[in-house]
């Protein structure tokens, strides 16, 4: 495989696995309407700036670019309390326009297809720990988009002249940290998930609110898989260039689940702690009810992706926090200088 279309190779997971396609000597196509990527983390690359659903720009890059083998579908809107308030903007934006770039893959003769899923779809567990073989109850419209997505990308592989089609869905959990060679990493600097708040706390002065602290887990704070996103990068380059091993071309069932976490739950308290070792700083810590659309969390069960993929996570979370604040200090510096 050459070359791979990536959706969304502007953002934060698509950028470091174009990243890490390049260090295997695969060209991505990143197609981004930078609404909230980067234009920085596509430069020196194939890049196509526009929307998803543009059916005549998805025709010109396949065009341009006959030799894709694969799209990375990794575009999506993913905060979770937006997407609370609002419903329409995420299920337009993660669903329909989806629906339309999946008609222009077809209609290009693009048959494999790599999505990034997300294990927030799954039910709680009394562990936590889940597998692909667990019930799905998403908890938040974003997780809902996610979840239908996957619906639909099923029935798509067993439609009407979908013989070839076929689809990876990736469900990976809490991506942190950022490219251990600080070619990309976080574009936001207050960005909604827990390290991310733990950093702007931490740079701000100000005490980090642990937003429900009576979960059902050994300290009361939620749970989570967090996985450093170089691992989840190079988790999507071993299924791209191992997809025709993961699904044969002529198999009955052309549609695949992976979970790509660590294997191991840490609550937040737990962050917090691997953190305050990693900054040799204590954190002043506050507690607040859960944000809407907030839940227990869970932690992956990666025995597949070391079975099909020969993956598994091999970066802790202190070198996932190393890493950010690497990128938060290059990035701070980056754009006062712009």
């Amino acid at each position: 495989m050459k070359k791979v279309l990536i959706t969304g190779g502007a953002g934060y997971i698509g950028s470091t696995v174009a990243s890490a396609l390049l260090d295997q000597g695969i060209t991505p196509v990143v197609l981004d309407d930078l609404s909230t990527g980067r234009p920085e983390f596509v430069e020196g690359r194939v890049f196509y700036r526009g929307d998803i659903a543009d059916a005549d720009l998805l025709d010109r890059v396949f065009a341009e670019h006959p030799d894709i083998g694969a799209t990375l579908h990794c575009a999506a809107r993913i905060v979770v309390p937006e997407s609370v308030a609002k419903p329409l903007f995420y299920y337009r934006e993660n669903v329909a326009k989806t629906v339309e770039l999946l008609e222009g893959l077809q209609r290009n003769g693009c048959t494999r297809v790599v999505f990034s899923s997300s294990g927030s779809i799954y039910a709680p567990t009394p562990d936590a720990r889940v597998d692909e073989s667990c019930p799905v109850a998403a908890g938040s419209p974003y997780a809902r988009t996610k979840q239908m997505m996957e619906l639909v990308l099923q029935d798509w592989t067993r439609g009407e002249g979908a013989e070839d089609l076929r689809v990876v869905a990736l469900r990976y959990f809490n991506p942190v940290g950022a490219d251990p060679r600080l070619r990309t990493g976080l574009q936001d600097l207050r960005p909604t998930h827990a390290l991310g708040k733990l950093i702007e706390a931490h740079a701000d002065g100000v005490p980090f609110t642990v937003t429900g602290a009576d979960w059902a887990t050994r300290d009361g704070s939620g749970i989570r898989d967090y996985i450093h996103v170089q691992d989840v990068a190079e988790a999507h380059v071993a299924a791209l260039t191992r997809f025709d091993e993961v699904i044969k071309p002529a198999a009955e069932a052309r549609y695949r689940v992976i979970n790509i976490g660590t294997g191991e739950g840490t609550t937040v308290r737990e962050l917090i702690a691997a953190f305050e070792a990693a900054v040799g700083a204590e954190v002043e810590v506050r507690e607040a009810d859960p944000r809407p659309g907030d839940v227990i969390g869970c932690y992956a069960a990666v025995d597949t992706a070391r079975e099909l993929l020969g993956w598994t996570a091999r970066r802790t979370i202190a070198e996932a926090v190393a890493d950010a604040l690497a990128w938060r200090a290059k990035w701070t510096a980056h754009l006062a200088s712009a």
